[in-house]
Protein backbone atom coordinates (compact mmCIF):
# COMPACT_ATOMS: atom_id res chain seq x y z
CA UNK A 1 0.00 0.00 0.00
CA UNK A 2 2.48 2.59 1.25
CA UNK A 3 4.86 1.60 -2.35
CA UNK A 4 1.34 2.35 -4.63
CA UNK A 5 0.79 5.50 -2.49
CA UNK A 6 4.49 6.66 -3.63
CA UNK A 7 4.07 5.94 -6.62
CA UNK A 8 0.46 7.28 -7.03
CA UNK A 9 1.67 10.47 -5.39
CA UNK A 10 4.42 11.05 -8.17
CA UNK A 11 2.52 10.39 -10.93
CA UNK A 12 0.46 12.88 -9.82
CA UNK A 13 3.32 15.04 -9.77
CA UNK A 14 4.09 14.40 -13.36
CA UNK A 15 1.15 14.91 -14.17
CA UNK A 16 0.28 18.25 -13.09
CA UNK A 17 3.50 19.28 -14.60
CA UNK A 18 2.66 18.16 -18.15
CA UNK A 19 -1.07 19.79 -17.21
CA UNK A 20 0.38 22.96 -16.31
CA UNK A 21 2.96 23.36 -19.33
CA UNK A 22 0.67 22.75 -21.79
CA UNK A 23 -1.77 25.11 -20.25
CA UNK A 24 0.83 27.93 -20.08
CA UNK A 25 1.63 27.92 -23.83
CA UNK A 26 -1.73 27.76 -24.41
CA UNK A 27 -2.72 30.85 -21.93
CA UNK A 28 0.51 32.50 -23.64
CA UNK A 29 -0.27 32.24 -26.98
CA UNK A 30 -3.54 34.74 -26.17
CA UNK A 31 -2.37 38.12 -26.96
CA UNK A 32 -0.24 39.39 -24.46
CA UNK A 33 -1.76 43.15 -22.83
CA UNK A 34 -0.53 45.57 -19.90
CA UNK A 35 -2.77 46.91 -17.68
CA UNK A 36 -5.38 49.35 -18.58
CA UNK A 37 -4.69 52.09 -15.90
CA UNK A 38 -4.88 55.64 -16.63
CA UNK A 39 -1.79 56.05 -14.78
CA UNK A 40 1.25 56.00 -17.10
CA UNK A 41 3.32 55.29 -14.34
CA UNK A 42 1.79 52.53 -12.68
CA UNK A 43 1.94 50.53 -16.06
CA UNK A 44 5.87 51.26 -16.10
CA UNK A 45 6.16 50.09 -12.86
CA UNK A 46 4.48 46.94 -13.73
CA UNK A 47 6.48 46.46 -16.84
CA UNK A 48 9.61 46.94 -14.93
CA UNK A 49 8.33 44.33 -12.55
CA UNK A 50 7.52 41.66 -15.70
CA UNK A 51 11.17 42.48 -16.97
CA UNK A 52 12.86 41.70 -13.75
CA UNK A 53 10.53 38.27 -13.58
CA UNK A 54 11.53 37.60 -17.25
CA UNK A 55 8.42 37.75 -18.83
CA UNK A 56 8.88 41.10 -20.69
CA UNK A 57 12.24 42.59 -22.01
CA UNK A 58 13.54 46.34 -21.80
CA UNK A 59 15.04 47.96 -24.93
CA UNK A 60 16.40 52.14 -25.12
CA UNK A 61 14.74 52.13 -29.19
CA UNK A 62 12.51 50.46 -31.11
CA UNK A 63 13.26 46.75 -32.28
CA UNK A 64 10.80 45.64 -34.80
CA UNK A 65 11.83 42.33 -34.69
CA UNK A 66 10.85 42.09 -30.86
CA UNK A 67 7.43 41.58 -31.97
CA UNK A 68 4.29 44.11 -31.50
CA UNK A 69 5.13 47.05 -28.79
CA UNK A 70 3.25 46.97 -25.78
CA UNK A 71 4.41 50.14 -24.04
CA UNK A 72 6.67 53.18 -24.02
CA UNK A 73 8.08 55.01 -21.52
CA UNK A 74 9.87 58.43 -21.45
CA UNK A 75 11.18 60.31 -18.58
CA UNK A 76 14.80 62.43 -17.61
CA UNK A 77 15.45 61.56 -21.77
CA UNK A 78 15.87 57.66 -20.68
CA UNK A 79 13.46 55.55 -23.77
CA UNK A 80 11.74 52.54 -21.95
CA UNK A 81 10.13 50.19 -24.98
CA UNK A 82 8.41 46.99 -23.57
CA UNK A 83 8.49 43.62 -25.47
CA UNK A 84 6.72 39.99 -24.48
CA UNK A 85 9.70 37.63 -24.48
CA UNK A 86 9.12 34.40 -26.45
CA UNK A 87 6.91 31.73 -24.49
CA UNK A 88 9.72 29.53 -24.06
CA UNK A 89 12.11 32.04 -22.31
CA UNK A 90 8.44 32.86 -19.99
CA UNK A 91 8.23 29.44 -19.34
CA UNK A 92 11.70 29.10 -18.09
CA UNK A 93 10.84 32.44 -16.21
CA UNK A 94 7.84 31.27 -14.84
CA UNK A 95 9.03 27.57 -13.30
CA UNK A 96 12.21 30.01 -11.92
CA UNK A 97 9.95 32.05 -9.95
CA UNK A 98 7.75 29.49 -8.27
CA UNK A 99 10.57 27.49 -7.64
CA UNK A 100 12.38 30.07 -5.99
CA UNK A 101 9.83 32.93 -4.75
CA UNK A 102 6.64 30.93 -4.70
CA UNK A 103 6.02 34.02 -7.84
CA UNK A 104 2.62 33.03 -10.22
CA UNK A 105 2.95 36.22 -12.15
CA UNK A 106 0.80 39.39 -11.57
CA UNK A 107 -2.66 40.62 -12.16
CA UNK A 108 -3.12 42.94 -15.15
CA UNK A 109 -6.73 43.59 -15.03
CA UNK A 110 -8.51 41.99 -11.62
CA UNK A 111 -6.18 43.84 -9.46
CA UNK A 112 -3.54 44.97 -11.45
CA UNK A 113 0.02 44.14 -10.24
CA UNK A 114 -1.26 42.39 -7.01
CA UNK A 115 0.50 38.54 -7.01
CA UNK A 116 -1.88 36.26 -8.82
CA UNK A 117 -1.56 33.22 -6.23
CA UNK A 118 -2.38 36.23 -3.77
CA UNK A 119 -6.00 37.00 -5.47
CA UNK A 120 -6.74 33.11 -5.63
CA UNK A 121 -6.49 32.38 -2.20
CA UNK A 122 -8.53 34.85 -1.44
CA UNK A 123 -11.29 33.79 -2.90
CA UNK A 124 -11.10 29.82 -2.17
CA UNK A 125 -12.63 30.03 0.92
CA UNK A 126 -15.86 30.91 -0.62
CA UNK A 127 -15.89 28.66 -3.13
CA UNK A 128 -15.02 25.98 -0.95
CA UNK A 129 -17.82 26.71 1.70
CA UNK A 130 -20.30 26.68 -0.96
CA UNK A 131 -19.46 23.23 -2.25
CA UNK A 132 -18.64 22.07 0.93
CA UNK A 133 -22.17 22.71 2.17
CA UNK A 134 -23.66 21.47 -0.63
CA UNK A 135 -21.53 17.96 -0.53
CA UNK A 136 -22.62 17.59 3.14
CA UNK A 137 -26.50 18.31 2.35
CA UNK A 138 -26.57 16.05 -0.97
CA UNK A 139 -24.90 13.07 0.56
CA UNK A 140 -27.16 12.17 3.32
CA UNK A 141 -30.28 12.76 1.47
CA UNK A 142 -28.94 11.05 -1.82
CA UNK A 143 -28.07 7.76 0.14
CA UNK A 144 -31.58 8.30 2.39
CA UNK A 145 -33.24 8.45 -0.89
CA UNK A 146 -31.70 5.50 -2.74
CA UNK A 147 -32.37 3.37 0.25
CA UNK A 148 -36.05 3.77 0.56
CA UNK A 149 -35.97 3.55 -3.68
CA UNK A 150 -34.35 0.54 -3.24
CA UNK A 151 -35.59 -0.95 -0.06
CA UNK A 152 -39.31 0.11 -2.29
CA UNK A 153 -38.18 -1.63 -5.07
CA UNK A 154 -41.17 -1.72 -8.41
CA UNK A 155 -43.60 0.27 -5.84
CA UNK A 156 -45.48 3.76 -6.20
CA UNK A 157 -42.21 4.74 -4.17
CA UNK A 158 -39.58 3.66 -6.08
CA UNK A 159 -41.45 5.45 -9.48
CA UNK A 160 -41.91 8.19 -7.90
CA UNK A 161 -38.33 8.97 -6.62
CA UNK A 162 -37.23 7.61 -9.77
CA UNK A 163 -39.00 10.00 -12.11
CA UNK A 164 -38.51 13.22 -10.03
CA UNK A 165 -34.06 11.99 -10.43
CA UNK A 166 -34.30 11.66 -14.18
CA UNK A 167 -36.17 15.01 -14.43
CA UNK A 168 -33.66 16.65 -11.89
CA UNK A 169 -30.31 14.69 -12.82
CA UNK A 170 -31.30 16.20 -16.74
CA UNK A 171 -31.22 20.09 -15.78
CA UNK A 172 -28.10 21.74 -15.35
CA UNK A 173 -27.42 23.95 -11.68
CA UNK A 174 -27.14 26.73 -13.88
CA UNK A 175 -30.63 26.52 -15.18
CA UNK A 176 -32.10 25.46 -11.61
CA UNK A 177 -30.53 28.67 -9.94
CA UNK A 178 -32.37 31.09 -12.55
CA UNK A 179 -35.50 29.46 -11.70
CA UNK A 180 -34.20 29.74 -7.65
CA UNK A 181 -33.53 33.19 -7.72
CA UNK A 182 -36.73 34.13 -9.26
CA UNK A 183 -39.17 32.40 -7.01
CA UNK A 184 -36.99 32.69 -3.52
CA UNK A 185 -35.33 35.93 -4.31
CA UNK A 186 -37.38 38.21 -6.53
CA UNK A 187 -40.70 36.81 -5.79
CA UNK A 188 -39.35 35.99 -1.69
CA UNK A 189 -37.22 37.14 0.71
CA UNK A 190 -33.59 35.96 0.42
CA UNK A 191 -30.39 37.85 -1.77
CA UNK A 192 -31.00 37.92 -5.40
CA UNK A 193 -27.04 38.34 -5.74
CA UNK A 194 -24.49 37.75 -3.04
CA UNK A 195 -24.05 40.45 -0.32
CA UNK A 196 -20.51 42.59 0.14
CA UNK A 197 -18.59 41.52 3.50
CA UNK A 198 -20.26 44.54 5.33
CA UNK A 199 -23.77 43.08 5.08
CA UNK A 200 -25.79 41.62 8.17
CA UNK A 201 -24.52 38.32 9.34
CA UNK A 202 -28.14 37.00 8.87
CA UNK A 203 -27.97 38.17 4.89
CA UNK A 204 -24.86 36.86 4.27
CA UNK A 205 -25.57 33.25 6.05
CA UNK A 206 -28.87 33.59 4.04
CA UNK A 207 -27.16 33.97 0.38
CA UNK A 208 -25.66 30.55 0.52
CA UNK A 209 -29.33 28.65 0.66
CA UNK A 210 -29.95 29.54 -3.60
CA UNK A 211 -26.56 28.24 -4.74
CA UNK A 212 -26.07 25.28 -2.22
CA UNK A 213 -29.67 24.47 -3.31
CA UNK A 214 -28.90 24.52 -7.08
CA UNK A 215 -25.67 22.41 -6.65
CA UNK A 216 -27.46 19.79 -4.50
CA UNK A 217 -30.12 19.22 -6.58
CA UNK A 218 -27.83 16.93 -8.83
CA UNK A 219 -26.09 15.76 -6.53
CA UNK A 220 -28.58 14.25 -4.06
CA UNK A 221 -29.86 12.36 -7.61
CA UNK A 222 -27.24 11.22 -8.76
CA UNK A 223 -26.70 9.80 -5.39
CA UNK A 224 -29.91 8.64 -5.18
CA UNK A 225 -29.93 6.56 -8.52
CA UNK A 226 -26.15 5.46 -7.23
CA UNK A 227 -27.09 3.88 -4.13
CA UNK A 228 -30.72 2.50 -5.44
CA UNK A 229 -29.07 0.74 -8.13
CA UNK A 230 -26.02 -0.55 -5.31
CA UNK A 231 -28.89 -1.70 -3.25
CA UNK A 232 -30.82 -3.43 -5.75
CA UNK A 233 -27.84 -5.61 -6.73
CA UNK A 234 -27.14 -6.62 -3.32
CA UNK A 235 -30.78 -7.44 -2.38
CA UNK A 236 -30.36 -9.82 -5.16
CA UNK A 237 -27.24 -11.70 -4.35
CA UNK A 238 -26.78 -14.96 -2.89
CA UNK A 239 -24.95 -14.68 -0.04
CA UNK A 240 -27.88 -11.94 1.11
CA UNK A 241 -30.76 -15.29 1.10
CA UNK A 242 -27.92 -17.48 2.31
CA UNK A 243 -28.28 -14.78 5.56
CA UNK A 244 -31.50 -15.37 5.50
CA UNK A 245 -31.70 -18.80 5.64
CA UNK A 246 -29.25 -18.77 8.78
CA UNK A 247 -32.02 -17.15 10.71
CA UNK A 248 -31.52 -13.43 10.24
CA UNK A 249 -34.82 -11.07 9.87
CA UNK A 250 -34.96 -9.25 6.65
CA UNK A 251 -34.13 -5.93 8.66
CA UNK A 252 -30.96 -7.80 10.11
CA UNK A 253 -30.04 -9.23 6.72
CA UNK A 254 -30.46 -5.77 5.24
CA UNK A 255 -28.54 -4.15 7.81
CA UNK A 256 -25.55 -6.40 8.76
CA UNK A 257 -24.89 -7.22 4.86
CA UNK A 258 -27.12 -5.15 2.09
CA UNK A 259 -26.10 -1.79 3.42
CA UNK A 260 -22.21 -2.10 4.30
CA UNK A 261 -21.75 -3.78 1.07
CA UNK A 262 -23.31 -1.63 -0.82
CA UNK A 263 -21.75 1.22 0.87
CA UNK A 264 -18.30 -0.06 -0.69
CA UNK A 265 -18.48 2.18 -3.85
CA UNK A 266 -20.57 4.66 -2.33
CA UNK A 267 -18.06 6.26 0.14
CA UNK A 268 -15.21 6.78 -2.32
CA UNK A 269 -17.51 8.43 -4.90
CA UNK A 270 -18.09 11.49 -2.15
CA UNK A 271 -14.61 12.90 -3.29
CA UNK A 272 -15.36 12.17 -7.30
CA UNK A 273 -18.64 14.03 -6.72
CA UNK A 274 -16.84 16.97 -4.98
CA UNK A 275 -14.57 17.65 -7.64
CA UNK A 276 -17.56 17.38 -10.06
CA UNK A 277 -19.69 20.19 -7.84
CA UNK A 278 -16.66 22.06 -7.64
CA UNK A 279 -16.19 22.44 -11.73
CA UNK A 280 -19.68 22.89 -11.91
CA UNK A 281 -19.55 25.71 -9.61
CA UNK A 282 -18.11 28.09 -12.43
CA UNK A 283 -20.44 29.76 -13.88
CA UNK A 284 -23.22 29.29 -11.13
CA UNK A 285 -21.14 31.21 -9.69
CA UNK A 286 -20.92 34.26 -12.19
CA UNK A 287 -24.63 33.77 -12.14
CA UNK A 288 -24.94 34.72 -8.67
CA UNK A 289 -22.01 36.90 -8.42
CA UNK A 290 -20.36 34.71 -5.66
CA UNK A 291 -16.62 36.58 -5.38
CA UNK A 292 -15.05 32.65 -5.70
CA UNK A 293 -12.49 31.18 -8.18
CA UNK A 294 -15.29 29.84 -10.37
CA UNK A 295 -16.52 33.41 -10.58
CA UNK A 296 -12.67 34.86 -11.10
CA UNK A 297 -11.79 32.33 -13.64
CA UNK A 298 -14.88 33.98 -16.27
CA UNK A 299 -13.79 37.50 -15.11
CA UNK A 300 -10.36 37.26 -16.24
CA UNK A 301 -11.30 35.50 -19.46
CA UNK A 302 -13.74 38.12 -20.61
CA UNK A 303 -11.77 40.74 -19.15
CA UNK A 304 -10.06 43.75 -20.93
CA UNK A 305 -7.88 43.31 -21.15
CA UNK A 306 -7.48 39.25 -20.41
CA UNK A 307 -5.83 38.53 -16.79
CA UNK A 308 -3.67 35.79 -18.24
CA UNK A 309 -2.07 35.45 -15.25
CA UNK A 310 -4.67 34.90 -13.20
CA UNK A 311 -6.37 32.99 -15.13
CA UNK A 312 -3.90 30.17 -15.55
CA UNK A 313 -3.59 30.26 -11.62
CA UNK A 314 -6.98 29.49 -11.49
CA UNK A 315 -6.54 26.50 -14.05
CA UNK A 316 -3.53 25.25 -12.09
CA UNK A 317 -6.32 25.15 -8.74
CA UNK A 318 -8.48 23.36 -10.24
CA UNK A 319 -5.91 20.85 -12.01
CA UNK A 320 -4.29 20.10 -8.64
CA UNK A 321 -7.82 19.79 -6.42
CA UNK A 322 -8.65 16.91 -9.07
CA UNK A 323 -5.51 15.15 -8.89
CA UNK A 324 -5.39 15.50 -5.22
CA UNK A 325 -8.74 14.04 -4.78
CA UNK A 326 -7.92 11.22 -7.60
CA UNK A 327 -4.89 10.26 -5.15
CA UNK A 328 -7.52 10.00 -2.26
CA UNK A 329 -10.33 8.54 -3.89
CA UNK A 330 -7.76 5.51 -5.00
CA UNK A 331 -6.11 5.04 -2.01
CA UNK A 332 -9.73 4.86 -0.41
CA UNK A 333 -10.44 2.08 -1.96
CA UNK A 334 -8.12 0.22 -0.01
CA UNK A 335 -9.23 1.58 3.47
CA UNK A 336 -12.62 0.95 2.80
CA UNK A 337 -12.48 -2.87 1.31
CA UNK A 338 -10.14 -5.03 2.76
CA UNK A 339 -10.37 -7.25 -0.56
CA UNK A 340 -8.67 -4.33 -2.86
CA UNK A 341 -4.89 -4.73 -2.05
CA UNK A 342 -2.97 -1.86 -4.36
CA UNK A 343 0.09 -2.78 -5.77
CA UNK A 344 0.38 -6.11 -5.08
CA UNK A 345 1.39 -8.36 -7.78
CA UNK A 346 -0.51 -11.77 -8.08
CA UNK A 347 1.69 -14.68 -6.89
Amino acid sequence: MLKYSIKRILLAFVTAFIILTLTFFLIKALPASVPASTVPSSTYAYCLEQVEEGYFVDKPEIHEELGRLLFEWHEHGADHYFYVKPSFDQYIAWVKNIFTKWEWGRSTSIEPNSNAIHIIFERLPVSFSVNIISVVLSVPLGILFGIIAGLKKNTWIDHTISTLVMVFISIPSFVIIVFLIYWFAFKGSLPTMWPTQDAALGRRVAAYIIPVMALSFGSICGYTRFVRAELCEVMSSEYLLLARTKGLTKNQAITRHALRNAFVPILPSILAEFIGVFSGSMVLESLYNIPGIGNLYIKSLTANPRDLNVLLVDMAVFTIVGLLAGIVLDLSYGFIDPRIRMGEKNA
